[in-house]
């Protein structure tokens, strides 16, 4: 008996939307990526070498202990018929040259600002603006960090008024949420305007 398109016991394929996390080595990718996926995240995560030091800055955050050396993949399930994929790049500039595949497709990305070291994530915001890719700078809030303000954050990085900057927790779901719905929202004033 061959299937309709009207049966409902037909699987559906569902809508599939690549979303990129990017910033500075340090910053909090693999973190929001992980506090925000529905499943297990794949994570690249390897414990540094005394072949990084001297190659990666760790200035600001010296007890780092792993870096990610390829990507950070999660998921997140929108509806039957949308999900999001989400995949966070390499910060260290030795592996800046995968930024380029795998934004191919991508529907947006965000910007993971660390105000400690806040020229870290320059390259991050110079990439998706020369590429017109939407995105938004969630500038991660660490501990015992001076605290700015979201503007401050803007004028610091001579952002467009357009590009929304989002303080957050990367460590809290909750937090890792609005800075994703602050994303899907940037992009679909976008497709509208």
């Amino acid at each position: 008996m061959a299937s309709s398109d009207s049966d409902s016991t037909r699987d559906t394929v569902p809508s599939a939307l690549k979303i990129l996390v990017a910033g500075g080595f340090g910053a909090g990718k693999t973190t929001l990526v992980g506090a925000v996926s529905e499943i297990a995240p794949l994570r690249t995560e390897e414990v540094m070498t005394e072949a990084s030091y001297g190659v990666d800055d760790l200035s600001g955050v010296e007890s780092k202990t792993t870096t990610t050396v390829a990507l950070d993949f999660g998921r997140i399930t929108i509806s039957d018929s949308l999900v999001l994929y989400l995949f966070g790049t390499p910060g260290q500039e030795r592996f800046w040259f995968m930024w380029e595949e795998l934004s191919e497709g991508a529907l947006g990305a965000i910007v993971i600002a660390d105000t400690r070291r806040l020229e870290t994530c320059f390259a991050a915001v110079d990439f998706f603006e020369r590429r017109g890719v939407p995105f938004v700078v969630a500038v991660n809030c660490f501990e015992g960090a001076h605290e700015y303000e979201a503007e401050e954050v803007r004028a610091a990085l001579t952002l467009d008024p357009a590009i929304p900057v989002v303080l957050c927790d990367a460590r809290v779901r909750s937090s890792a949420k609005e800075v994703l719905l602050t994303l899907v929202t940037r992009v679909a004033e976008r497709m509208a305007a």
